[in-house]
C-alpha cells in the first residue's frame, strides 16, 4: 500500500490555506486518513480544519497504544465511531476552556479508517467533499452551504452519530482517495496557448491515472503538469490524500 498526498492554496486565498490533512496509523493494520475544510466564512477558517487535524493525530495515538497493550483489535466502523466520539469530547472540552463561538469551529471533515491488510474501510464526510473508489467518484455537494461538526457540538452524540447518512463502507479497496471541494475549481490563470483539459479529465489525471507511483510526489507533479501544460490552477484550497494498493 502506498499513500500520496497534496495541499495547494487556491489561488482566491492569499493569506492561509484552509484545508488540513492528516495520515496516521492505528495500531499494526490500520490506517486513518482525514482532510479538512475550513468554513471561508467563519472566523479564522484555517484554524478549525488544523486544530481537527491536530486532535485527531493525538486521538489515534491514544488508540495505537491502546491496542498494543490490549491486543484489540476494531474493525475500521468501530474505529470510526470511537474516534469521532473521542474528536466531538476534545472539542467540547476545548470550545469551553477557550471560550470558542460557533464561528471559530466551522469546517468540514471527511474521515476515514482503512484496514490495509483486509483492504476494507469506512468513510464519514461531514459536509461538502468527495470520495473516489476504485475509479468510482462519490461526491458530496450540499449546494453551498455545507454541514460542519461545529454546528453539532451542543447535541447527543450517539444521536448525532446515527443520523449522519454521509458514510460507506467500502471492501475490496485497489484505489482510494479523499479530498475537499477544491478539486471543482481550477481555472485559467494567464491567457497563454495551452492544452485544453475538462473536469473530468483532471479527475481522471489526479484519482485514477497512475504515472509516476513510484514517486511519493505523485500527486504534487500531477498538479504540476496540470498548471503548466494545461495552465489551470484550483482557486480554491485543494487537498488529496489517495492510497493505492498494489
Amino acid at each position: 500500500m502506498k499513500q500520496y498526498s497534496v495541499t495547494r492554496i487556491g489561488e482566491f486565498h492569499t493569506n492561509h490555506n484552509e484545508d488540513y490533512f492528516i495520515s496516521q496509523e492505528i495500531g499494526e493494520d490500520k490506517l486513518m486518513i482525514a482532510v479538512m475544510d475550513g468554513c471561508s466564512m467563519g472566523t479564522d477558517s484555517y484554524f478549525a480544519s488544523t486544530l481537527i487535524g491536530k486532535l485527531l493525530r493525538k486521538i489515534c495515538k491514544a488508540f495505537h497504544y491502546k491496542e498494543f497493550v490490549s491486543q484489540n483489535r476494531n474493525t475500521p466502523s468501530e474505529y470510526l465511531l470511537l474516534i469521532m466520539s473521542e474528536l466531538f469530547t476534545e472539542l467540547i472540552e476545548l470550545k469551553n476552556k477557550l471560550q470558542l463561538e460557533k464561528e471559530e469551529l466551522l469546517s468540514t471533515l471527511i474521515l476515514g479508517i482503512i484496514d490495509h491488510q483486509a483492504r476494507t474501510g469506512s468513510i464519514l464526510t461531514i459536509g461538502d467533499g468527495l470520495v473516489s473508489y476504485n475509479g468510482q467518484l462519490i461526491e458530496y455537494e450540499q449546494d453551498d452551504k455545507p454541514d460542519y461538526l461545529g454546528y453539532h457540538l451542543a447535541e447527543a452524540f450517539p444521536e448525532w452519530y446515527e443520523g449522519e447518512h454521509q458514510k460507506l463502507d467500502l471492501k475490496d479497496i485497489e484505489d482510494l482517495s479523499i479530498l475537499t471541494d477544491g478539486i471543482y475549481t481550477f481555472k485559467p490563470f494567464d491567457l497563454g496557448e495551452y492544452k485544453p483539459m475538462d473536469q473530468s479529465e483532471i479527475m481522471e489525471l489526479l484519482l485514477i491515472n497512475r504515472e509516476d507511483q513510484q514517486s511519493e510526489n505523485m500527486l504534487k507533479k500531477k498538479l504540476l503538469n496540470i498548471e503548466q501544460e494545461m495552465g489551470l490552477r484550483p482557486t480554491d484550497d485543494l487537498t488529496i490524500i489517495r492510497v493505492i494498493f498494489e
